[in-house]
């Protein structure tokens, strides 16, 4: 089964479960294009949850997910809004989602995790997840270490259900590339930052415009919780102390409400814009389903050159 089959999506891209952005908004408007619109729950009480998801029920028909960050501490909480509230899909990323999995399985969810290795991608398909996201370095926000190009072919050689692909796709050629490697779909977070319908401040989505391929670094490898955004003099700061050896408490008392402050009060110097290092080709405003519609037809485009492509040597001619 087709990871769009097994959603009942038209194209097979999900929205990236983007922190504080992925809302009512940008959700409604993704799934309404024919993706697989999430819901970013990190960060949210249940009261917030259970109105973000009524407000994406009103706006659409259509499937949408809700991601859980598991290293929450109201994750049972947020389940059993979930549960009430009939949503159909799951995400998880940030833990193991095995204790949660036997509510989840018995109420008929469909349970999709995001991982950074083939290891763990192969202890999500022992848990029974019905698919994985392989995500790469190359993404925004929380990230792990290996490469999409690298992770996403063993990933797909290691397990037998569905894998999507994620970390560094905003075009048509992304998405041919993840097809190629074996993927059934892609995730997209840095490009829907530069849509219409993407609820965050005109500073943040001007930031994402006027990036290029060196304009994002990493932070936090020192603390365990890699991050990648936009550099600004707040990451500069955070990236000195972090060469100094500075303790968690003292980086925390800098990135502490960071990405609220760029999402919502467009503060893009002492906030954090994470973003993926493809921010270089997001590079004009559109609608979600300009977006959508575009990315697919040029990755049709390039899937047929491809695939009239013969890079079999030709035997000589005999003389």
């Amino acid at each position: 089964m087709t990871i769009t089959e097994l959603l009942g999506i038209q194209y097979p891209i999900f929205q990236g479960a983007m922190a504080q952005i992925a809302r009512e908004p940008l959700v409604s408007a993704v799934s309404n294009a024919g993706g697989l619109g999430i819901i970013g729950s990190g960060g949210m009480s249940a009261d917030v949850l259970r109105e973000e998801i009524r407000k994406v029920k009103a706006a659409t028909d259509k499937p949408f997910a809700v991601n859980l960050m598991l290293m929450m501490p109201n994750i049972p909480e947020l389940i059993g809004v979930i549960l009430e509230e009939g949503v159909k899909i799951v995400t998880t990323g940030a833990g193991t989602p095995a204790p949660y999995m036997p509510i989840l399985k018995e109420n008929g969810l469909t349970l999709i995790a995001v991982i950074p290795s083939v290891k763990i991608a192969k202890k999500m398909e022992a848990l029974g997840v019905d698919a994985v996201v392989a995500e790469g370095t190359e993404a925004g926000g929380h990230v792990g270490e290996t490469t999409t190009m690298a992770l996403v072919p063993q990933v797909v050689s290691a397990v037998s259900i569905p894998v999507v692909a994620a970390g560094g796709v905003a075009d048509g050629r992304g998405i041919a590339a993840a097809f190629a490697l074996g993927a059934q779909g892609v995730q997209v977070g840095t490009r829907f930052l530069t849509t219409f319908e993407c609820p965050t401040h005109e500073n943040f989505k001007k930031a994402v415009l006027d990036a290029d391929d060196t304009s994002t670094t990493v932070t936090g490898r020192s603390i365990g919780g890699p991050v990648r955004s936009i550099k600004n003099s707040m990451i500069a700061e955070f990236l000195k102390l972090e060469n100094e050896h500075a303790s968690r408490e003292e980086l925390e008392k800098i990135s502490l409400g960071s990405l609220r402050r760029a999402v919502f009060e467009g503060d893009t110097d002492r906030g954090s814009v994470m973003a993926g290092q493809i921010a270089g080709l997001c590079n004009e405003l559109t609608s979600v389903e300009e977006m959508i519609a575009g990315m697919f037809a040029e990755a049709q485009q390039h899937l047929d050159r491809l695939g009239a492509l013969s890079l079999t040597p030709k035997t000589p001619v005999q003389a």
